[in-house]
């Protein structure tokens, strides 16, 4: 996928700023940077959900939002922020949506098959009889999350995947990501856990105002300068020393403690 010069506005206002991005086949891409940079918008836009005001982003040659539905359908699988559910749809169900754009093909006979996977590598099983809108933030995100892999793609786009989930289903997510750019699938997922994308991404792009601001790998991107010039807060950058990888750190002023007089109540 070729992402040129693409230039769009929202509601008079300029989201993205003639943005170049080369994806490749095996590898993990880390949109990063503060609320409001263009990160979920420019992901929609590769996605074909966005049309572009100027420029070209391009999915094997061809203009995405020239392709039709069913044919980015079978090409890219999306996890959105929200994933709004109307219906008292059970997470099996929303699973199973991941294999609707395969139907009459001869992938369908593989469906039962790939479901149960996708169950098995999300930690799903408890959650496919429930209704989703029983489920916690996390929760959702693994089905979400689940249905994507079921919709076995060459392309997945995730937007903040990670957000509602604990520490270990973060890991593991990503580490399933990992290993399906391992196998030759391309993962662009927006990030605002600086760690997890210095610990998984193969390159980082670094947006702010709708503009690329850096864009290579994790050691070059996540730099403090870097971070502190577009997150305006301090942070401390340093490499894990057991497990390598990089970890950032906010650098925060500590007050001293208040301490309350014995049985008083606030």
């Amino acid at each position: 996928m070729q992402v040129i010069n693409a230039t769009l506005s929202l509601g008079g206002r300029r989201v993205l700023d003639t943005v170049n991005l080369d994806l490749y086949p095996g590898e993990v891409v880390a949109l990063v940077g503060p609320n409001g940079a263009g990160k979920s918008t420019l992901l929609a836009a590769m996605c074909g959900d966005e049309p572009l005001d100027s420029g070209q982003i391009l999915l094997q040659g061809r203009e995405v939002m020239h392709r039709s539905a069913k044919d980015l359908a079978q090409l890219r699988a999306v996890q959105t922020q929200e994933s709004r559910i109307s219906f008292a749809f059970t997470g099996e169900d929303v699973i199973r949506m991941g294999r609707s754009p395969w139907t009459g093909t001869i992938e369908e006979e593989r469906d039962e098959e790939v479901i149960a996977t996708a169950v098995s590598v999300t930690e799903s099983q408890p959650l496919i009889s429930r209704a989703v809108q029983t489920l916690s933030g996390g929760e959702k995100a693994r089905i979400s999350f689940a249905r994507a892999l079921a919709q076995e793609t060459m392309l997945v786009f995730l937007d903040e995947p990670t957000a509602a989930m604990d520490i270990r289903h973060q890991e593991h997510l990503m580490s399933t990501v990992r290993s399906r750019a391992n196998s030759g699938v391309t993962a662009v997922v927006v990030l605002h856990d600086l760690s997890l994308a210095a610990a998984y991404a193969d390159r980082v792009v670094l947006l702010d105002e709708g503009r690329v601001i850096a864009h290579g790998t994790p050691e070059e991107v996540l730099t403090a300068q870097n971070l502190q010039s577009i997150y305006r807060y301090p942070v401390s950058v340093f490499e894990h020393t057991e497990h390598g990888g990089l970890v950032i750190v906010p650098l925060r002023a500590h007050s001293s403690t208040q301490r309350f007089p014995e049985g008083e109540l606030i």
